[in-house]
């Protein structure tokens, strides 16, 4: 992880290299100096990615499947998260 200053100069080359390509961040989309960030049902962290937690929940929570096609409807989102 990088300290604060270390942070916004990494931000300024990162907006500075989009403006070169004609390319725009919308700043009101943007969030920066969090300490996690969630994406895709993951929770990125400064130490690694997490699976989002109510996404476990989901999982824990998920009723016994009662013919193929929940059987086939739970693999394919336990297999997201392996």
């Amino acid at each position: 992880m990088c300290d604060e200053a270390e942070h916004a100069e990494l931000l300024r080359n990162v907006l500075q290299i989009l403006r070169d390509k004609k390319l725009f961040a919308k700043l009101s989309k943007s969030e920066f100096w969090l300490q996690e960030v969630g994406f895709l049902g993951h929770s990125v962290l400064g130490d690694g990615i997490r699976v989002d937690s109510s996404k476990i929940s989901i999982i824990v929570d998920w009723k016994p499947p009662r013919n193929v096609s929940e059987v086939r409807s739970f693999l394919g989102l336990a297999g997201y998260y392996r």
